[in-house]
């Protein structure tokens, strides 16, 4: 292949699949011209990496079923909570029952995803599962009642909002330590990177709260909710120190602020 030029070798290096690139290598292992040389490492890590993804998403379908067959199971509902610590705003919890035999591409714990990228997977999830709801508890709630009581009580009615969509899951994993909250309950620590339904909860959960932050800086502006989500950012923190709290900070989460609430 010495006659094609090192950018041709790239174009067709770029795109070559694995079968593709075990012919081009081979082709080109007399070739020592630098370009091309670094042209079959790119492509070879490019491979890798596509290689790596697809372990990783089969990995997350394989481990469910593993699990529903352990279980005996025929419909799992994945739960999983976004919110937990910040500030101001709500927590969210997600609920998702995933298609049997659909894979969304690139899905995986909402943290480990660009934004745009979770809204394409949401998106993806919203059209393709067979059920899903995310339920929110709000700042006051979660004054009132504490985090705790909170996250137990989002769980449960985001399995009660499944069950009302006429979908009734024989087992409910949850990412996590136990809850006891569901006799069908079943906790895997670091479940939304080992688990397709509870990282698909995952996303529409942080998808959804993300777009409900998103509005709730238009209404309360000065706090950057918009960029912080309500987490405790050195900026927010400045804002809560000229404004004071607003209606919905978690009064419970700002102990270090006495500043009356100018709402």
């Amino acid at each position: 292949m010495e006659q094609l030029t090192v950018e041709q070798i790239r174009a067709q290096l770029r795109v070559a699949d694995e079968q593709e690139f075990s012919v081009l290598e081979r082709s080109l292992a007399a070739d020592t011209r630098k370009g091309v040389r670094s042209a079959l490492d790119s492509a070879r890590a490019r491979l890798d990496a596509i290689a790596a993804e697809d372990n990783r998403l089969r990995s997350l379908y394989e481990t469910q079923q593993e699990i529903m067959a352990s279980k005996r199971a025929s419909v799992a509902v994945g739960l999983d909570e976004v919110g937990r610590g910040p500030m101001a705003g709500p927590l969210a919890v997600g609920a998702v029952v995933l298609s049997s035999g659909n894979r969304i591409e690139g899905l995986n714990d909402s943290k480990q995803l660009s934004e745009s990228a979770r809204e394409r997977i949401a998106k993806e999830i919203k059209d393709t599962a067979i059920a899903w709801s995310v339920q929110f508890i709000d700042a006051s709630q979660i004054d009132k009642c504490g985090i705790s009581t909170a996250l137990k009580t989002a769980f449960h009615r985001a399995i009660v909002s499944i069950e009302e969509q006429g979908v009734i899951p024989d087992i409910v994993l949850l990412d996590g330590n136990p809850l006891h909250l569901d006799a069908r309950e079943v906790n895997i620590v670091k479940g939304d990177s080992k688990i397709a339904a509870i990282a698909a909860a995952s996303v529409i959960a942080k998808v959804e709260r993300d777009s409900l932050m998103n509005e709730l800086d238009k209404k309360f502006p000065g706090y950057g909710f918009a960029e912080n989500k309500g987490y405790g950012t050195a900026t927010h923190r400045q804002a809560i120190r000229e404004l004071g709290l607003s209606p919905i900070h978690r009064v419970s989460f700002c102990g270090e602020f006495t500043q009356a609430s100018l709402f």
